[in-house]
């Protein structure tokens, strides 16, 4: 068989489940698509009548699970179970067993609970306490260190867990500090209401009312301005520890100022300690460096991960590398395992002497395919080699995958536009998947144009890989015809692409954030204007050579502003210039160890995985800058030098 006849039989074959999902015709879609919605509306009635139009659909036990769900209050035991034995093996059949669960903890039915919590493959928090219950009522005391856990999270407590606390609290098994950490928590995470909630529960003599904590958090610097009276008690240092973190959010030196002025000495070593710990964390945030010294005055108190995380970051922009080494060394050995702890804790044994030592831990992540194993590489001195490309999926084995009938599912809701449903089919379909599996399931959504699932689903295989599924490049020509129009770096744009949208065209964000490049309508509105371009609405968004011209331009005006500096670039697009410029040092600062100190998570994580997508897209392509990962990070000019170039 020719290579092009090839080509097009896959194609075909690639694509027989979308054809077959329209079982029924497009009336039986129309009539699917309204049974949705009157799911989601909980109109039990209107979804009835639907569903009665519905036959031999793909699609069918979607309808079938709609209708269970809303009125899983009343249905009978014996009709879920026949949903969950027929739909074996499949999401819903989980979701709808999750569900019920839930009903069946919440009514303590816990027999049956028990036999079906057996075969749930994955708990969420709110089923897991509901189990943690059912065993504590079979006089199973493990069950508290456990529930503990979730007591210490900053989340509201699930409901199943809550009688086990009451009786943890009873039992001495929690504490008043228990309660008080766990106030403190919440505070710290600015859930002022669960706070409020659970000061309720402190002893009398240490629980400040919810006005008390209302006055304090509200106006912090009026209420420490005013708090000499409510040092002489417990529950009036703790209202001083709410206005303290609340300020240190915003202001960390007022915060100290205060702390350090006529506060500290009223407090006890342990809260002095605590105190330390949660100003330095808010002053690392904003990148204060004495936060640096402000973490050693807690002393040897436990911080957790996070704490510990921005004492090793506020340290690495002090390239106090003695720091970082003893604050990544007190992590847990989960965190400590982490791929970024690895690679600084390597960086910081290569800075004091240890090479041996640096270069064995960048050995470890060295051959993995992100930002900082492409930077751990890079010390060993490793060029890029993208991995050898495996063998294109046969045709047995694209036939295999389409067969499944999760798969098929999975394409039937995409082709309706049921994309969240689709996606969680699709998840679940190809969790278990070997890596041919996973190829020829990745070619199979490349071929329908899914290209968040191939790029996806390519990128779980662990022995054979194609990167041209992990990092494709559709809409190339109209992409790179607006990078060459402004003088963009190619792989940077496709970089950017990959992680804004994953070329979903219509893809949208919570934001309101549209297309290809992800504009916010009054962005597009604005470069439009400046470009000429007639006609523009928010729905041209849509289409990719609009987005990309829009996008495109945005992105030379951003990278102009920042002097070429994709790093700055990156960190703008996402989360506006201000926050980017605000985010330097006043001295010169290592590209990575800027990426590393950003504030906000999700920004942290853009950029390192729009800077390491522009790597291997330039790779892939040979063209475009072939720099090295650290090379392209460079150094990032302090607020100073910026400023003076600027003046000129």
């Amino acid at each position: 068989m020719t290579i092009w006849l090839r080509a097009i039989f896959t194609a075909i074959l690639v694509a027989l489940p979308i054809a077959a999902s329209a079982a029924g015709g497009p009336s039986q879609d129309r009539a699917l698509l309204a049974a949705h919605d009157a799911f989601l509306a909980g109109d039990k009635a209107k979804l009835a009548r639907h569903a009665e139009k519905i036959r031999a659909h793909t699609l069918d036990s979607y309808v079938a699970f709609w209708r269970l769900r809303l009125r899983l209050e009343e249905a009978d035991p014996g009709e879920l179970r026949d949903f969950l034995v027929r739909n074996e093996g499949a999401v819903l059949a989980e979701r709808l067993r999750r569900d019920w669960l839930l009903v069946l903890g919440k009514r303590g039915q816990w027999e049956i609970f028990r036999e079906e919590y057996a075969a749930l493959v994955k708990a969420d928090p709110d089923v897991a306490c509901y189990a943690l219950q059912e065993r504590w009522r079979r006089q199973d005391a493990s069950v508290f260190a456990e529930v503990k856990s979730f007591f210490m999270a900053p989340r509201a407590l699930p409901a199943g867990c809550a009688p086990v606390v009451d009786a943890m609290l009873l039992s001495g098994e929690l504490t008043p500090r228990d309660l008080r950490d766990r106030f403190r928590l919440f505070v710290r995470a600015n859930l002022m209401a669960e706070a409020r909630r659970i000061a309720e529960r402190l002893p009398l003599n240490q629980a400040p009312s919810g006005i008390q904590i209302e006055n304090a958090a509200g106006a912090p610097v009026r209420f420490l301005e005013r708090s000499d009276a409510a040092l002489k008690t417990v529950d009036g240092r703790e209202l001083v520890i709410v206005a303290l973190t609340r300020l240190a959010r915003i202001d960390p030196r007022s915060a100290v100022s205060f702390w350090n002025g006529r506060l500290r000495e009223r407090f006890p070593l342990e809260d002095q300690q605590y105190a330390w710990a949660m100003l330095a964390t808010c002053g690392a945030h904003h990148h204060l460096p004495e936060a640096v010294d402000w973490f050693k005055k807690a002393g040897e108190m436990p911080l957790s991960d996070e704490q510990l995380a921005w004492r090793t970051r506020i340290a690495l922009r002090q390239e106090n590398w003695p720091e970082v080494k003893n604050a990544i060394e007190r992590m847990s050995p989960t965190q400590r395992n982490e791929p970024v702890w690895i690679y600084w804790l390597g960086r910081s044994l290569l800075a004091l002497g240890a090479q041996e030592g640096g270069q064995a831990l960048f050995r470890r992540i060295s051959g993995e395919h992100h930002f900082y194993g492409r930077l751990a590489a890079e010390e060993l001195g490793m060029p890029l080699q993208i991995p050898k490309k495996a063998a294109t999926p046969t045709q047995e084995e694209l036939a295999e995958v389409a067969a499944l009938a999760g798969m098929q599912r999975a394409l039937a809701l995409y082709r309706l536009g049921l994309r969240t449903e689709a996606s969680t089919e699709w998840l679940w379909t190809v969790r278990k998947m070997n890596d041919r599996a996973l190829l020829a399931a990745a070619e199979m959504a490349r071929v329908n144009g899914i290209w968040d699932r191939a790029i996806n689903t390519a990128d779980r295989t662990v022995a054979e890989h194609d990167f041209t599924l992990r990092y494709p490049a559709p809409y190339g020509n109209v992409l790179s015809k607006q990078a060459r129009a402004r003088k963009l770096d190619e792989p940077l744009v496709f970089g950017l692409v990959r992680q804004e949208s994953r070329f979903i065209v219509d893809a949208k964000s919570s934001a309101g954030a549209s297309g290809l490049m992800q504009l916010l309508p009054s962005t597009a509105r604005r470069i439009a204007r400046k470009i000429g371009m007639k006609g523009f609405n928010a729905s041209r968004l849509k289409r990719p050579e609009v987005n990309a011209a829009l996008g495109a331009y945005y992105l030379r005006h951003v990278l102009d502003g920042f002097g070429g500096n994709p790093v700055l670039a990156a960190a703008a697009y996402n989360a506006g210039p201000g926050r980017a410029l605000r985010w330097r040092d006043a001295k010169p600062l290592e590209g990575a160890i800027y990426v590393e100190t950003i504030p906000f998570a999700e920004t942290r994580q853009y950029v390192k995985k729009v800077m390491a997508n522009t790597v291997y897209y330039a790779a892939l392509t040979g063209g475009g800058d072939q720099r090295s990962l650290k090379s392209r990070l460079g150094t990032i000019e302090g607020a100073m030098a910026m400023k003076a170039d600027a003046d000129e």
